[in-house]
């Protein structure tokens, strides 16, 4: 592996984790809290920080353990961790 794929595989590994942290911040925040510049922006992105960090642990976690990537059982996993995270976060702001 090249210095070039090295980046490549790392960034397409985490990936996921950050799409499904993108994908679920707004329903932890509320949608009022989107914008991505000011005082309220900081939620935004304290949220999608810690949501994409637990996230790709779970990913490297699962590469460690299974020995490969890609698989099905990680991916469950990924879901069910970080939607468990932001479940319990957006029940600490008090919504429903």
């Amino acid at each position: 592996m090249d210095a070039f794929t090295l980046p490549l595989h790392l960034v397409y590994l985490l990936l996921p984790a950050w799409g499904v942290a993108l994908l679920l911040t707004p329903w932890v925040v509320g949608w009022r809290g989107l914008a991505l510049w000011g005082i309220r922006a900081a939620a935004f992105w304290r949220t999608l920080l810690g949501l994409g960090v637990v996230g790709s642990l779970v990913l490297l976690g699962g590469l460690l353990w299974g020995g490969r990537d890609g698989r099905m059982l990680t991916y469950a996993l990924l879901v069910a961790t970080v939607g468990a995270l932001a479940g319990w976060w957006r029940a600490r702001r008090g919504r429903p």
